[in-house]
């Protein structure tokens, strides 16, 4: 029954394998078609567009460049051929009126474009483009407008022509009918802004996508991500997914199979096989009984003998068997005992090292000679390091850090010659791309008989994730979470630090301290959001304006801060005035208004009377004042004398 049973935790097992290993292999082989079938449907849909781009761009060529409207409507019927690939074609004028059209449309000539989003884009990139799906007037079906700007000699705008095109009838989407994906799966084609223009189900064409949060894979394609996942489908199903881009048109392709339908052949084959497994250990049972009952008898007899070796009475084991498997564990079990009797003469000096490796941290260990060489290292600690056993020693000590190797050998040999414990800390490379901070405690073995010793035996605890936390801690008191820049904390202590060289070597020092004008009308009318994407765009061209060695802070609130070392006041303001110019320029919209702030800096410098930095503090802030004082938008430099100043205007 033991057996039985066995065979049938062995036949899941196996069914467990094969489902793991087929899953795999369909996952696989479904998006590999998925992604051929996805790259086809993308490079076909992109070809329809570009063909009907460069038909349009050599209608261009054969175009007035007056806007005689009889004579371009005469050209456009001698081309009439085209209408194979478009419902409509129109001509429209610098100013996006449309000046001529074939077919006549009642109503479209004299049309005034310029404000709908495809002539802006058109006149503002001058290539060709796609416009967003809108229903036909006339026809009530979906369509696109395929346009391409007319550019004169002179490379400038005059006007556009367009292609009108019927999303049903216009042979963009031939290829994606005649792509096979079982019974339920399907193609989509939608728009980079989420209008569905293609799909199966017609009532959901000229639809929105799903929202990000039903599906985050769609939204990344929308993005521009081309590539292959495992989400939700419009119906709830889990299915495989493949995505692809059309870029002329920025449009997205997306092919979909339901989990279900590409996991059926093997499920059918599993269970099969599940069937076939019970009926074979039915079969088996019997025969594996009688098999069984009659090989196991000396197996009695074996642990007879045993129990007796274990009670003292006997010396060996001996059984009568030709059974070679019993035979050679007799054998075994007696080698076993004879090793055992030797080992009990060592077993005082094997207690003592085994009580000192037990008391060691178990994460890794290892052991030494009073030569300096290291004889052991067990599992754990040559995982940690990922080394061979057998790699030389002068090979891995390479491996400590430069900083580090010289100190911990100077150590080493102080432990070796004094007996007292060895304690350091030190960095290591794992690889090339793995660096480690380890923990390593090692001391003197003592038997305790005799009072000599037997060398040292160390513990190593890797420590890298507790010194990375604490690196981490370390930044985030001193940074502000919001913009990445230093806090008031981290700012008030590289003052100090410019200061102290200040008053040791006089190196010359500017600080800059601004908040930002208009900047309480963004909070109030658009919300802290957008005050906080305000701070964070102005963190950011900050950090770009000045030098890398400089030190940006927001203090708090709109407040920031500058500390310039090594810097001139000449430098000083040139920076100030930059950054004003550069913030200036930044603007955040909400609601279809447009934000922006400026700043008024005030620039000093540390002086040799500044009893602390709190001096130079209050004349960047009075600076500062003074600059929204004068009308804002600006930098006054407040020096700590007049004369000084007088000083630096002379040299400007």
């Amino acid at each position: 029954m033991g057996l039985a049973i066995t065979w049938l935790l062995v036949v899941m097992l196996v069914l467990g394998m094969a489902w793991q290993l087929g899953n795999s292999m369909v996952k696989a082989t479904n998006m590999a078609h998925l992604r051929y079938e996805s790259t086809l449907v993308a490079d076909e849909v992109t070809e329809q567009i570009e063909a009907r781009i460069d038909a349009l761009s050599r209608l261009d060529s054969q175009v007035e460049d007056d806007e005689n409207r009889d004579a371009i409507r005469a050209t456009l019927k001698r081309n009439e051929a085209l209408m194979a690939w478009f419902e409509g074609v129109v001509v429209a004028n610098k100013e996006g009126q449309v000046i001529a059209d074939w077919p006549n449309v009642a109503g479209r000539e004299g049309l005034d474009t310029s404000q709908l989003e495809y002539f802006k884009m058109l006149r503002g990139a001058q290539r060709p483009y796609v416009s967003e799906p809108f229903v036909g007037r006339a026809s009530g079906m979906p369509m696109v407008l395929i346009s391409v700007p007319r550019i004169d000699e002179r490379g400038e705008f005059k006007g556009f022509l367009g292609g009108i095109v019927s999303l049903d009838s216009g042979g963009l989407f031939d290829r994606l009918s005649r792509v096979r994906l079982g019974g339920e799966g399907y193609v989509g084609v939608a728009t980079a802004s989420g209008k569905i223009l293609y799909h199966p189900n017609r009532d959901l064409i000229m639809t929105d996508v799903p929202d990000r949060d039903f599906n985050p894979w769609l939204n990344l394609a929308l993005d521009g991500w081309e590539g292959e996942s495992i989400g939700s489908l419009l119906n709830g199903q889990e299915g495989f997914q493949s995505y692809g881009q059309v870029w002329p048109a920025n449009w997205v392709v997306g092919l979909y199979l339901p989990s279900d339908q590409a996991l059926a052949p093997l499920n059918d084959f599993l269970q099969r096989l599940w069937w076939l497994g019970v009926a074979l250990t039915l079969l088996m049972l019997p025969v594996l009984w009688l098999i069984l009952r009659r090989m196991l008898s000396p197996l009695k007899h074996l642990a007879k003998q045993i129990g007796q070796v274990g009670r003292g009475e006997r010396a060996r084991v001996e059984l009568g068997t030709r059974m070679q498997e019993l035979q050679h564990v007799a054998g075994t079990f007696n080698r076993v005992e004879d090793e055992r009797q030797v080992l009990m003469a060592n077993l005082q000096e094997r207690e003592a090292f085994l009580d000192s490796v037990l008391n060691a941290t178990p994460q890794g260990m290892f052991v030494a000679n009073f030569d300096g060489d290291i004889t052991y290292m067990n599992p754990a600690l040559l995982d940690m390091l990922d080394i061979q056993p057998n790699t030389p020693m002068e090979t891995w000590l390479h491996k400590i850090h430069s900083d580090d190797r010289g100190g911990a050998k100077d150590m080493w040999q102080h432990s070796l010659k004094s007996g007292s414990d060895f304690v350091r800390q030190l960095r290591f490379m794992r690889n090339e791309k793995e660096t480690l901070w380890l923990d390593i405690h090692a001391r003197v073995v003592m038997l305790s008989q005799g009072g000599h010793s037997l060398g040292l035996v160390g513990v190593v605890k890797d420590i890298t994730e507790r010194r990375e936390q604490e690196a981490i801690q370390r930044w985030e008191a001193e940074h502000d979470p919001l913009t990445g820049l230093l806090n008031r904390r981290g700012f008030e202590r590289r003052l100090d630090d410019a200061f102290a060289e200040f008053q040791k070597t006089s190196t010359p020092s500017a600080l800059l301290l601004f908040d930002l004008d208009h900047f309480k009308p963004i909070n109030d009318e658009g919300g802290h959001a957008l005050g906080d994407e305000m701070l964070r765009r102005i963190a950011q061209v900050v950090a770009w304006e000045v030098r890398r060695s400089d030190h940006v802070a927001r203090q708090g609130g709109d407040e920031f801060g500058v500390l310039l070392p090594s810097c001139t006041l000449n430098q000083a303001q040139k920076i100030a005035e930059s950054l004003c110019h550069s913030v200036g320029e930044i603007s955040v919209v909400h609601e279809g208004k447009e934000y922006s702030v400026t700043l008024s800096i005030g620039v000093t410098t540390f002086h040799e009377d500044d009893g602390s930095t709190e001096d130079a503090v209050a004349r960047a802030d009075a600076g500062s004042y003074a600059a929204k004082d004068k009308g804002r938008n600006g930098v006054v430099v407040n020096l700590h004398d007049e004369k000084e100043a007088d000083i630096v205007n002379l040299f400007e």
